[in-house]
C-alpha cells in the first residue's frame, strides 16, 4: 500500500472546511477530483472515512483515527520540506565542535544559544577535549570547527586569531608551596596537577616534571583538588579571580614566573568550507569570547 498524501491533504480540508465544496476551492482543484482523492485513499487503505449518509459528510470513527494520524503525517512532511528547502540553501545538516576546556564555557553557550533561537535547522554537536585532545579529536572525527588553546599550524587549515587567556600558577593556602618564594625543585617535590590530555602525546610544556602527577577530568575538579590542597597547578585566571581575592588559593611566588598567557585560536578547514550555519556559528564564537575575554 503506498499512502497518498495529497488524498492526506484533500481529506484533511474536506473536514476543515466543512464539505466538498469549499475543500474544493482552497485547494483550487476541481469538487469531482477532491471526491475521487478520498474515494481513491479509502479505497487504498480498505475502511470508510467519511459518513455521506447526511448533508454534510462526517467523519467515522476510523476516519477520525486516520485523519488525527495524517495530520501528523503532513506536518512530518512539512517538516522535512522545509528542512531540505534549509539545505539547499546553504545550511548544514550537521556540525560538529571541538573546544578546550581552558576556555570559558560561557561565551561558547551564549553563541550556541544565538543559533539555537535564529532556529537554524543544523544538528550541532559540541565535544570539550583538553590540550592535544582537542587537535585530536579534531582530526579523528573529521570536526568542522574548533578551538584550541595550543594550535600546530596546517596548512589545510585556517585560524583566527581570539583575545589572549591568562593562566596563574596556584596552590591551596595551606599548601606548603604558599608559603614563600619557590624554584623548580620545589615544585618538583610535590604533587602537580593537570587536566587528563585524551591523545596520545599527553606532555604540557608548562609541567615541571616531578614524578608525582594527578591527571583531573576537568579545571573545575581541579581547582576543588587545588583548594583542599591536594596539589599545585595552572588555572585559567578568569575561573580563580575570586579565590586569589579571597585568599581561598594563593599565586605562587615560583621564581621561573607564575603567570602565562596564551592566544587561542578558531580553526576551520579549507578543503571543506563552512555552510551558513558554520559561517554563523564561528561569528558568534568570535564576538563572544571578544567581549568576554577581550
Amino acid at each position: 500500500m503506498s499512502l497518498d498524501l495529497d488524498a492526506l491533504r484533500a481529506l484533511e480540508a474536506v473536514v476543515k472546511e466543512g464539505g466538498f465544496a469549499r475543500a474544493a476551492l482552497a485547494l483550487n482543484k476541481a469538487q469531482s477530483a477532491v471526491s475521487y482523492q478520498v474515494r481513491k485513499l479509502e479505497q487504498s487503505l480498505g475502511v470508510v472515512l467519511l459518513d455521506r449518509s447526511a448533508y454534510r459528510a462526517a467523519l467515522t470513527p476510523a476516519g477520525e483515527a486516520i485523519l488525527a494520524e495524517g495530520r501528523r503525517i503532513l506536518a512530518r512532511t512539512r517538516h522535512l520540506e522545509d528542512l531540505a528547502h534549509q539545505f539547499a540553501s546553504g545550511w548544514e545538516p550537521r556540525l560538529a565542535l571541538v573546544i578546550d576546556g581552558i576556555l570559558p564555557l560561557e561565551p561558547i553557550m551564549t553563541a550556541l544559544k544565538r543559533i539555537a533561537d535564529d532556529q537554524v535547522p543544523t544538528r550541532i554537536q559540541v565535544k570539550v577535549e583538553f590540550l592535544r585532545g582537542v587537535q585530536y579529536r579534531f582530526d579523528k572525527e573529521e570536526a568542522d570547527l574548533m578551538l584550541v588553546k595550543d594550535y600546530v599550524p596546517n596548512p589545510s587549515l585556517c585560524a583566527t586569531a581570539l583575545p589572549e587567556v591568562e593562566c596563574v600558577l596556584c596552590a591551596g593556602p595551606g599548601h606548603p608551596l604558599a608559603k614563600g618564594k619557590v624554584q623548580l625543585t620545589d615544585l618538583q617535590r610535590h604533587v602537580e596537577l593537570s587536566v587528563q590530555d585524551s591523545s596520545d602525546h599527553g606532555d604540557d610544556r608548562h609541567m615541571f616534571g616531578g614524578e608525582r602527577v594527578f591527571y583531573l577530568s576537568g579545571f573545575m575538579l581541579k581547582k576543588q583538588a587545588l583548594r583542599m590542597g591536594l596539589g599545585f597547578g595552572w588555572m585559567p585566571l578568569y575561573l580563580v579571580e575570586r579565590e586569589l581575592a579571597s585568599k581561598k588559593l594563593m599565586e605562587l611566588a615560583y621564581a621561573g614566573g607564575s603567570r602565562y598567557r596564551f592566544t587561542p585560536q578558531l580553526v576551520a578547514r579549507r578543503d571543506r568550507p563552512l555552510g551558513r550555519t558554520g559561517k554563523l556559528l564561528a561569528d558568534h564564537l568570535s564576538q563572544a569570547i571578544t567581549a568576554t575575554v577581550g
